[in-house]
């Protein structure tokens, strides 16, 4: 799908073709004297329509107006949630086969930043479909999307590319969440990541095989994998938007292609949805897409450890104990817990690019469904200001999170007689449990883990991946490559220091 942005009146719309044409009015916006103000003028009299967010108008077939559909549409107070719910609620008005090419206006004439952003990722959001596994191309129909607005000043188009890179990048992490495990084994995930190295982009990959993981010492997440005949990969990505000096952040993501629960298996029922364990990997590679396409002045290292946890004859056992790269020994007390096995020697392995931060991205814990449901994805972190700016990121990027605590206490559940620790804590305060159990791998960098298992997808008749959190990692990235090349401020000086200075021939 193309987006576009143009420089477009609300009186001049009307001599635009489109399939469909959506007005959005914002509760401040007044009606002028053109020929869609006055219907919205009049309907608005007649209490047929009002800019509540989610309040719709359909109309067909207006005289001077070229195109046959045409929608207001409330956007409330224009905050990025309103905008949201107003553009959605449009849409649904009409069938989506019947709209190829979409043209939204903004009826009040000014484009804010995050205006522009959230209507890039609601139309792509309410318009994506699947369907790399139909055999009938039924999927979107919607080819060329036009957001128009009278005033469009600089940020407000820097707002509208960084979306549209976004908006690639989740729907890469969409594609490879949704697939299922067999088309979307650890082989041709690390097909999917080398795609990604393209000329230009600033991006290279390298993918470890099972014998180079083994020389590692990655014993964690061997164990893990040895229970498959899907052999396992390590994907290492690298973007380099800044001088080789400058250490990178490094992203984490859990690529578990399948999980059973491996001994400790799952009920059957939903099981179908452990294809979507591997969303953590599949953000990382998003985020990459979109690495790629804005490159940014930030140096990001993507590490992906991929596998399936399968209850083969060699499968991992409960009460085995396992060595990881870093060499503390494991107790393994559930093999479904095996996200923080194979996590925790990609955490080992990250030591090695003295990181400015590190941050883990997995489908980790039911815990934290529990606790955030799918509204909020779960933030843990070893520093404040790391929490802040990914909290920060999140609220900008409408791809929320909450921060949960970390406290020492929470690790006497992990102590065991038999190693060094345990992998589950029990049910009590799993998500912090679980957290914990990482924090001990990552003691050597500032660094902070996102739990999205209620997050990453959607179940019941809206089943399928979010994207999530592409929108939170690349703000965060985005704001982390403006600080780093911001120049810094000199120190103020009083004006007597200014005269002494310049007295003494220093000023």
């Amino acid at each position: 799908m193309n987006f576009e942005l143009k420089p477009l009146t609300l009186s001049a719309a009307v001599q635009q073709k489109s399939d469909l044409l959506l007005v959005l009015v914002s509760e401040t916006d007044v009606p002028g004297q053109d020929a869609l103000s006055s219907v919205w003028a009049q309907a608005v009299k007649a209490g047929d329509f009002e800019a509540k967010a989610g309040r719709v108008l359909s109309t067909y077939r207006l005289p001077a107006v070229q195109c046959s559909r045409v929608v207001f549409a409330g956007i409330g107070d224009a905050s990025p949630k309103s905008v949201r719910q107003g553009l959605q609620a449009g849409l649904g008005t009409v069938r989506a086969e019947q709209v190829k090419r979409l043209l939204v206006v903004l009826a009040g004439g000014q484009a804010a930043a995050p205006v522009l952003q959230a209507l890039v990722l609601a139309v792509a959001d309410a318009t994506y479909a699947y369907t790399t596994t139909k055999s009938k191309g039924d999927g979107r129909q919607l080819q060329r999307v036009t957001l128009a607005a009278a005033s469009l000043d600089a940020p407000a188009r820097e707002a509208f590319r960084r979306a549209v890179a976004t908006v690639g990048g989740i729907e890469l992490a969409k594609e490879w969440g949704n697939r299922p495990a067999n088309h979307a084994t650890p082989t041709l995930l690390a097909g999917a990541a080398k795609a990604l190295a393209t000329r230009g982009s600033g991006i290279q990959c390298e993918v470890l095989t099972p014998r180079e993981v083994a020389r590692l010492g990655m014993g964690a997440f061997m164990a893990v994998a040895q229970g498959s005949e899907e052999e396992l990969r390590f994907i290492v990505l690298k973007y380099q938007g800044a001088a080789r000096s400058q250490a990178p952040v490094v992203l984490v993501g859990k690529g578990i292609t399948f999980d059973t629960g491996g001994i400790s298996i799952k009920p059957a029922a939903e099981m179908d949805e452990m294809k979507f364990d591997m969303c953590g990997a599949a953000s990382v590679l998003g985020t990459f897409r979109a690495l790629g396409e804005l490159r940014p002045d930030i140096n990001v290292v993507g590490l992906i450890p991929t596998c399936e946890n399968m209850p083969d004859g060699r499968a991992l056992k409960p009460g085995d104990v396992i060595t990881s790269m870093s060499g503390q020994t494991i107790e393994v007390l559930n093999t479904d817990a095996e996200g923080r096995l194979i996590l925790c020697d990609a955490l080992s392995y990250a030591e090695r690019f003295k990181p400015r931060a590190v941050i883990d991205i997995a489908t980790l814990t039911g815990a934290c469904v529990v606790a955030l449901g799918a509204v909020r994805s779960g933030l843990f972190a070893s520093d404040d200001g790391l929490a802040s700016a990914l909290q920060s990121a999140g609220d900008a990027a409408q791809d929320l999170c909450w921060r949960l605590p970390l406290d020492e206490d929470y690790a006497e559940g992990l102590k065991t007689n038999f190693a060094d620790v345990a992998n589950v804590a029990g049910r009590a305060g799993g998500a912090i449990t679980a957290a914990k159990f990482l924090q001990r791998f990552a003691a050597r960098f500032p660094w902070a883990h996102l739990d999205i298992a209620g997050t990453a997808w959607k179940s019941g008749s809206a089943k399928g991946a979010t994207g999530r959190p592409v929108g939170l990692l690349l703000a965060y990235l985005l704001a982390a490559g403006a600080e780093e090349t911001r120049p810094a401020r000199r120190p103020a000086r009083s004006r007597a220091a200014g005269t002494a200075a310049k007295d003494a021939g220093t000023a």
